[in-house]
């Protein structure tokens, strides 16, 4: 026997495994993806930018510029204010999952990963848990921020993280419509740009800025019915220690049916890309 073919059978003998080994679970394997897109923000750390930003100019630029006007004064109006930003907040940076997906997409990681031996859903229920810690972060820095300019949540401690753990459960179930945009269109600016212009329509045309009493019937009835809206009521009476019990049921049910609805057509599309 040569060299060459000694060195070649000692390697084999060496990687040679008597059993082969267990399918990883689909739990592991979905937290493994969940930190991979962790990892994506330790080495990108310009995708926190947006978490890092957004919230303190939307704060900012709404207390000061149009807090005096709409409630008398600054204080008063960001104890309305508040937790409509949060919300707001977090909806858009929920674009960012289906623009990630997508530029896995394109650069050729999403075939990488339908090849391998894993739970089929694992790379993207692992992107939306990976997004859970982003929204925390855009939570604590907007709640923060509001904190140091007068924010008074009444519900203390509990309330806060109560309506912070609603928002990211409707948050999840909100990011499934994004991983289909992600799948549908051909590039990042693409999903992007659809992406706000769904968006657009449930942030403004709510109550987040404003009592929606005050405006047209017809608004007002879209409003009514804007699940955003139930959400940001829902947050609101958490953080001010009377939840509203009504509001609260409306969004878990919103959160389970659009999961319901989209989660499939997500997982439809990703089997059958081409």
């Amino acid at each position: 026997m040569t060299a060459t073919e000694l060195s070649t059978t000692t390697l084999r003998e060496a990687v040679a495994l008597e059993e082969r080994p267990a399918r990883p679970s689909a739990v592991s394997t979905s937290l493994t993806f969940g930190w991979r897109a962790l990892l994506k923000i330790k080495h990108v750390p310009e995708q926190l930018f947006d978490v890092l930003v957004s919230p303190v100019i939307f704060t900012l630029m709404f207390t000061y510029l149009f807090g005096g006007a709409l409630a008398g004064s600054t204080d008063a109006y960001i104890q309305f204010l508040l937790p409509g930003i949060l919300v707001q907040t977090i909806i858009i940076v929920t674009v960012y999952t289906g623009y990630t997906l997508n530029t896995d997409i394109t650069k050729g990681v999403f075939d990488r990963f339908r090849s391998l031996p894993i739970w089929r859903p694992a790379p993207i229920v692992g992107a939306l848990l990976g997004d859970q810690v982003r929204y925390t972060i855009a939570s604590i820095m907007c709640i923060g921020l509001g904190l140091l300019i007068g924010f008074r949540p009444a519900g203390g401690v509990l309330g806060v993280v109560a309506g912070v753990a609603l928002l990211l459960v409707f948050a999840f179930a909100l990011s499934w419509i994004f991983t289909i945009l992600g799948l549908l269109l051909r590039t990042p600016n693409a999903v992007m740009g659809v992406s706000m212009m769904v968006l657009m329509p449930l942030t403004f045309a709510s109550n987040i800025f404003v009592d929606p009493s005050t405006m047209p019937s017809g608004l007002q009835a879209f409003v009514d019915v804007n699940p955003v809206s139930h959400l940001v009521t829902a947050i609101r009476g958490l953080m001010a220690g009377v939840p509203v019990t009504g509001d609260i049921v409306t969004v878990l049910v919103s959160a389970v049916v659009m999961t319901a609805i989209f989660a499939p057509i997500t997982m439809y599309l990703y089997r059958n890309r081409r």
